[in-house]
This record gives C-alpha cells, structure tokens and sequence, in this order.
C-alpha cells in the first residue's frame, strides 16, 4: 500500500507531525463536510462538536487496526462505520489517531489519508478531528478511530436484542476481511500453489467489508438486533451474539456462506475459517428471516438464513447428524500467519 510513492515529502521525526506537514497531507484532503458537524479538524483544536435533534441519539464507538498494514485507511473507516450500522446508526464521523513509526515517510502519511477520505466519501462521512503523531511506540503505521453516528429514539439497536424463535440470518461470508489480508500479506506464499488470478480475486475481497448498506436494508424489516462479525469469526459472533441476548442457538454448519478462496487459503495455512476474521459480514435477527434476505439479495448483497435463537443456552452447530458446541472465541485465525 505505502510502496512506491512517486510523492516530495520529508522524513518525520518522532513527535507530534509538523504543523505544514499536518496541512499538506492532512488536513488538505478532509474536504467532506455533514451539517451535524460544528467544530471540526483545525490546527490547535483539540475537540470536535455535533448538533443533533430532540429525537435523535448521539452513538460512539471506538476501534484500532493492529493487524495489517495493507488496505489499512480503508479497514480503519469500514470497521468502525460498521460498528455504528449495526446498533442501527447512521454514520455521520471519525476521530482519528494515526501513530507512525520512526522515520515514517510523509508520502505515507499522505496516502493513508487519501486512502481514508476515498472511503468517508462513499459513505458520506467527515473525519471530525484527530491527533497524528510519530513515536517508537509502534514499529508499523496504527490507526485508531472513534466513530460518531445518529439514529432516531426507538431504533437502536443491541447485540442483546435476539428473542428465542427468531432466525439468525448472516450477510456475505465467513472469514471475508481475514482472507483479504492473508491474501495481501502472504502472496508470494500463495503464488506457490495458486495462480495470481486466484489471489487476486481474494484480495479483491476487501471491497466487501463494509456493511453499512446491510444494515441500512435491514432496519427496514424490524429486525431486533444487528452485529458486524469481526474478530473471532463467525463463531465467535455467534457466541457473543447469544451471550448478549442470553439464548440459545442452533445453526446449521452447511449453510453458512464460504467464498472458495477463502477455503483454499486456509486449508493452505491450516487455520479454521469459521474463526476467521470477517469485517463485511453481519448476523442480523428477525421473526421473518427470508424476508431479510429476499431485500437484501435484490441489492446485490448475498445473504442467507444460517439457524435460529432458542430459549435454552445450548449454542449448538449442527453439520448433518453430527453437532458441536460453540464456545468462547480465542485468538483469531488471522494471527497464527505470523506466528509461521
């Protein structure tokens, strides 16, 4: 992502980034506005404000990017926007801490930022202010986010909102955003087995973590809980889902979604992809899951009813007549690449 920039720019030093620096490559490029935000990013503020009406409530959510350096400004938008969509909030803005190593390259810092206004245009949303800084704290570019939304009085949503009975639908695929980046970070790896059209088209794969739209589409049916399966997988969204909702589930292993490339690049590092992570996916709980899923099919999102919620605390995984139990989610798939 960062390799290769054609781009006049100076070698930052550990600290806070230079004010011309700030301008140039930050704050030229914040150009999105919404009417809500009334204090933005400036040099010298240190705080951001938004209006909101009587019926409406002010939605927060926090997340950093620790595990990739590829496609990083686009993950860092996307995440903490789903966030947000699934406790059925409109995303209106980011904060953003973006912590650079030493002697970080200011072409760096530059396309981090395009590569993040790109995403808050597509989903008409304004970086509100941030703090950008040098240190040797890190030893890889770390963009942490705070992510602001709205939604009207009566339609927020919780991870806790599954009543038994209800069916558990899921958008996309499972392990979606974790086979992207293994797809990036291990290519070479992969070109020993696959040709690079195949880990291409699993890069390609990135273009689907948002889920913004799923949510959007979803808040339609009265659905009474949404949540964005990241780490962990599909698995351990499954677990938290029932956790918070106390209710049991019964989810049939076959009819979770699997793209081939992911199969094929975990079976090639041996990881499990139901563990995988998958920012782009979302489970969603409705009375009437079809409908969900016939809406969102007709927008071009795949989605499928994978089981239902229960009034026992079972959380069973069915694959033909034989079950597993669910349990807690461990340390995601993702990292065991590294640790090779």
């Amino acid at each position: 992502m960062f390799g290769n920039i054609d781009q006049e720019g100076e070698i930052l030093k550990i600290g806070k980034v230079p004010e011309n620096v700030l301008k140039r490559s930050v704050l030229k490029q914040i150009k999105y506005d919404r009417k809500e935000v009334l204090l933005g990013p400036g040099v010298g503020e240190d705080c951001a404000a938004v209006e909101l009406a009587d019926d409406e409530i002010f939605v927060l959510s926090t997340d950093p990017i620790t595990g990739t350096v590829q496609e990083i400004g686009r993950l860092a938008v996307h995440v903490t926007a789903n966030d947000l969509a699934s406790a059925g909030a409109d995303p209106i803005g980011l904060l953003l801490t973006v912590l650079l190593p030493p002697e970080a390259e200011e072409p760096m810092l530059r396309e981090l930022m395009k590569d993040i206004m790109e995403e808050c245009a597509r989903l008409e949303i304004t970086v509100m202010g941030g703090h950008t800084e040098v240190t040797a704290a890190v030893c890889q570019p770390l963009v942490s986010v705070t992510g602001v939304g709205k939604v009207k009085k009566g339609k927020l949503l919780s991870t806790g909102g599954i009543r038994p009975g209800q069916e558990i639908i899921m958008t996309k695929y499972a392990g979606l955003e974790g086979t992207a980046i293994i797809a990036a970070e291990k290519e070479k790896e992969l070109l020993t087995r696959y040709p690079a059209s195949f880990i291409e088209e699993a890069k390609e794969m990135v273009s689907m973590i948002s889920v913004v739209e799923d949510a959007k589409i979803a808040r339609e049916y009265a659905v009474t809980a949404m949540h964005d399966v990241t780490e962990g997988g599909i698995f351990g969204a499954l677990w938290e889902v029932a956790v918070a909702s106390k209710v049991g589930l019964e989810i049939e292993l076959q009819k979770i979604p699997l793209r081939q490339q992911t199969v094929e690049i975990c079976e090639f590092f041996d990881l499990n992809p139901y563990m995988l992570i998958s920012s782009g996916s979302m489970l969603i709980a409705a009375d009437r899951g079809s409908d969900v899923v016939d809406a969102l099919k007709k927008q071009g999102i795949h989605a499928a009813v994978i089981g239902r919620a229960t009034d026992g605390n079972d959380k069973v995984v069915y694959y033909g007549d034989e079950k597993r139990y669910l349990e807690p989610p461990k340390c995601d798939e993702l990292y065991k690449i590294y640790e090779s």
